[in-house]
């Protein structure tokens, strides 16, 4: 697998072992809510603050969500935002590879950043968790009107999300609920006993020899699919449906052939990479 070298890249790569376990104590006076509920608000340096978690949390996290400096040379009050790459690079390692000994086998970690290092922070991060832990770039958009400064105005910035095991994290992850908008798709157009429902495609793209057939409409009328597509499903699949009265045809059963999907069986989104009002995955 391909590695990003950089300056001080042999020394950065072993940081993270040369960091003291520090002892995390506790100060009452700050302190709010529950004391057995477990949750921590840690004052200091972060990389030390990781490796002091990690005797207690190694391997338990489920979700890991880090908004790192984004190296834009901008000025901030609490970091310097305008690190040099390679200083970028050497303060990022260390801290994902601590994350990497945090996070649970079915967790996700989701970092914040865009552009000028974005395409660096992938590749190092796929050389620590491996590059089949990568789940998806998730795109958000941030302005919704252009910058006239510029000569092309950023309109987004990226989440990068990785899972150790991505299978896993299919299942542990949460669907996003269905906005009105979305439920509003949904209708009984011939009182349908099993409720609400919106008619599907029931094409798909590419030509797979098993899913070329005729089908024979309520009117009479043989269809097979369009140039370039084929049914969804093979025959048996399509008998299937068919047998479930899964199968809609348009008012007057003469239109393209659709699949039925009801309202009761959606229980929820499944999550995309294009965010424009920032509804993320939940994990």
């Amino acid at each position: 697998m391909p590695t990003l070298r950089w300056l001080t890249r042999d020394e950065d790569v072993r940081a993270a072992q040369g960091v003291p376990y520090r002892l995390l104590e506790e100060d009452a006076a700050l302190g709010y809510g529950d004391p057995d509920a477990g949750n921590m608000l840690i004052q200091g340096d972060n990389l030390e603050a990781l490796k002091a978690l990690l005797p207690y949390y190694a391997g338990q996290v489920k979700c890991i969500y880090i908004d790192p400096p984004y190296n834009t040379g901008s000025a901030f009050e609490h970091y310097d935002d305008n690190l040099e790459h390679s200083k970028w690079l050497a303060m990022m390692w260390p801290r994902l590879e601590l994350l990497r000994e945090l996070l649970s086998e079915d967790g996700s970690i989701w970092v914040s950043i865009d552009d000028p290092e974005g395409h660096y922070l992938k590749v190092i991060i796929d050389e620590l968790l491996g590059r089949r832990s990568f789940v998806a770039n998730i795109v958000w958009q941030k302005r919704y009107a252009p910058d006239a400064r510029v000569a092309i105005s950023d309109a987004h910035e990226f989440i990068l999300c990785y899972s150790q095991s991505p299978s896993d994290f299919k299942s542990a992850r949460n669907l996003l609920p269905l906005t009105d908008a979305q439920t509003k798709q949904f209708k009984n157009r011939d009182n349908d006993p099993r409720g609400p429902w919106k008619a599907d495609n029931f094409t798909a793209a590419g030509y797979r020899p098993n899913q070329m057939y005729e089908i024979t409409l309520p009117s009479g009328r043989i269809v097979t699919p369009p140039e370039g597509r084929c049914w969804r499903v093979t025959k048996g699949g399509f008998l299937n449906f068919q047998e479930k009265e899964m199968m809609y045809y348009g008012k007057d059963g003469d239109g393209a052939p659709s699949v039925k999907r009801f309202l009761n069986d959606m229980p929820g989104m499944v999550p995309w990479t294009w965010s424009g009002q920032s509804r993320l995955a939940q994990c």
